[in-house]
Formats: C-alpha cells, structure tokens, sequence
C-alpha cells in the first residue's frame, strides 16, 4: 500500500473514530458516579401493593405497583404528577412543573407556558406494567457543591414523597447519606494490568510475533462491564449505549486485528488495534468519574468496574500509540511508488 493510500485510509478511519466517540444528542440525564447513597427509610402507612426504591446510588426513584392498585404520586409542588392505573398504565400529568423539572437532575430544566400547578391534569402514557422510574428532587441532594456544614457518614437529606394508594395518603421518605471515597487499588491494579499487557504486546511487536491479540482481554473486560452497567438501569433512566457499544467495537476491531495479523495482512492488523485501542480510551473516559465517586450505577462490583475503566485508559491509550508507531515507522522505511 502507498504513502498516500495509507494516509488516506487513516484520514477516514480518524474520522469514523470522531464519529464513533461523538456522545451524541438522544441520551436523557441518565445516572452517573454519586459519593452519595439514598435509601427508603420508611413507607407510611405500610403498604404491600407498593414497592419503591431508589436506583443509581441517588438518582432514580422506582415504584412498582400491584396490578388491582391505584396510585397517584404528588409532583415537587403537590400537584398530581403520575397516575399509576389499576391495569398497570402509567400516566404522566402533561401540565405538572414536575415534568419538565424532572428532565434533568439538578432541576435545570425550563417550564413550558403550560406547565402549572393550577392547570387541568393532561394525561399521556408513559409505561405499562405498574413501574416506572423518575428523578426526583426530594430523594437527593441538589447541588453539584458539597453539603456545607457536613462531612463522610453523615445524613444530608430527608425527603417525602405523597402518594395517594387506593384513595388512602401514603408518605414515602427517603434519605441520603455521604458515603467515603473508594478504594484505589483497583484503579492501581487495572492501570497496572493494562500497562503488562502494552508491554507484551511491545514485546512481541518487537520479537516479530503477533501482538494485536494482545488488545483483547481488556476490550473483552470492557464489554462485559459495559453490558452489565447498560442492562443495570431501567429504560426510561437513559441508560447510555455507548456503556457497550463502544467496548464492542473494541473487541470487533481486536479480533479482526488478530485475524488479520495471522494472514500477514500487517496494515489492516493495526489499523483495527488502533480502532481498539482508541475506543478503549473514549469508554474509560466517558466513565473516569466512577474511578473516585463512591458509588457506581451499575450491578457490577465497584472494584471491578473501577479496574476495567483504568486499564482501557491505560492500555487503550498505550495500543493506539503502539498501533500509530507500527503504521508510521513503517511508512518511513518503506519506499514512496
């Protein structure tokens, strides 16, 4: 292959990694790392046609209700917010503030003229199956600062939900709590895993042996882990695609990679481990910040998660270098026809 066809053949594969490792404009606010742990404390009076928990650490209060059961739950402002019908229908109220203040987290969101607390309720359906999953600002803390006055163990909310079960007033409360900072051994220990298998991938490379296989085990890591965090989260969260998709195409392009290394097919074999090694290093980014925050979205074990994240960093970044350096290197040897 020529200087130039190879340049060009980089130039659009630079280009398709742009694309691929765009975040993109569908995903909602979906739950991210938090150093901060809500809990239901309490259901009054108790009522066992109801279940409610909180998901993501802090970020998604849960309600499952019994089919044969009527609930209606009371937006920020106590206007009626969700309709939860008898067959299992769940209706949101078009015109509560809530809304639209339960788009976002932090309650950013701007009310349409509509939105009131004093406007006719206008229902839409937006699940079935008596459960649905929401922000909601009485069950987390507000701020992106931390709490003044608090420190690590200590309550920094306290919030009640109203509900109305079956004509009776039911008060949901919910606290969260400050939890420590994780460990980071994991985070050592991945970064650590990543760099051995650079190394031998160095190795090989310079040994003339096949090394783009190595690449695998950490992509093969990643999806998993990203698949996990992905199936973690109820729909209507916003759990993001690219949790998995990103690790997936890693490990496509590191088995097509091998592949092709095994046929002698050099350029191709590299061109694929810098697509891995790439997208490696966009997933790690994209979840860098469960590397310290206390609690994770995902069913994964924290220490696990945190371990993948840093070696995708650390040898995602050290294949696509190594991927570069192979493609380069031998471009300037090779002779110009």
């Amino acid at each position: 292959m020529t200087r130039v066809s190879r340049t060009s053949v980089l130039g659009a594969l630079v280009a398709l990694l742009a694309v691929l490792a765009s975040p993109g404009t569908a995903f909602a606010d979906p739950a991210g790392p938090t150093d901060y742990l809500s809990e239901v404390r309490s259901i009054d009076p108790a009522t066992p046609s109801i279940d409610v928990e909180v998901l993501g650490g802090d970020s998604f209060v849960q309600l499952q209700v019994d089919l044969g059961t009527e609930v209606i739950v009371a937006g920020n402002r106590g206007e009626d917010y969700l309709w939860f019908q008898p067959d299992g229908t769940v209706l949101e109220n078009q015109n509560a503030p809530s809304t639209y203040e339960n788009d976002d987290r932090f309650g950013g969101a701007s009310l349409p003229a509509n939105a009131s607390i004093d406007a006719e309720p206008d229902w839409a359906e937006i699940a079935a199956g008596g459960r649905h999953s929401w922000h909601d600002h009485r069950a987390h803390w507000m701020q992106t600062i931390r709490p003044a006055g608090k420190q690590v163990g200590d309550q920094i909310v306290e919030g009640v939900i109203p509900l109305v079960v079956d004509g009776t007033e039911v008060d949901v409360t919910v606290i969260s709590t400050w939890q420590p900072e994780p460990s980071s051994l994991p985070s050592f220990a991945g970064a650590a895993a990543g760099l051995a298998l650079a190394g031998l991938a160095v190795w090989a490379w310079r040994s003339q042996r096949h090394w783009v296989v190595a690449t695998l085990p950490i992509a093969a890591l990643s999806v998993v882990i990203g698949g996990i965090q992905y199936l973690s989260l109820p729909s209507e969260t916003g759990p993001r695609l690219v949790w998995w998709v990103l690790p997936a195409i890693a490990v496509t392009a590191s088995v097509v990679g091998a592949a092709a290394e095994q046929r002698g097919a050099m350029f191709a074999a590299r061109a694929a481990a810098l697509v891995t090694g790439v997208q490696l290093v966009v997933w790690g980014l994209i979840k860098r910040d469960g590397l310290t925050a206390a609690l994770i979205p995902t069913d994964a074990p924290g220490w696990l998660d945190r371990l993948s994240t840093s070696s995708a960093l650390v040898g995602g970044a050290a294949f696509a270098v190594l991927a570069l350096w192979t493609l380069f290197g031998e471009q300037r040897s090779a002779p110009v026809s």
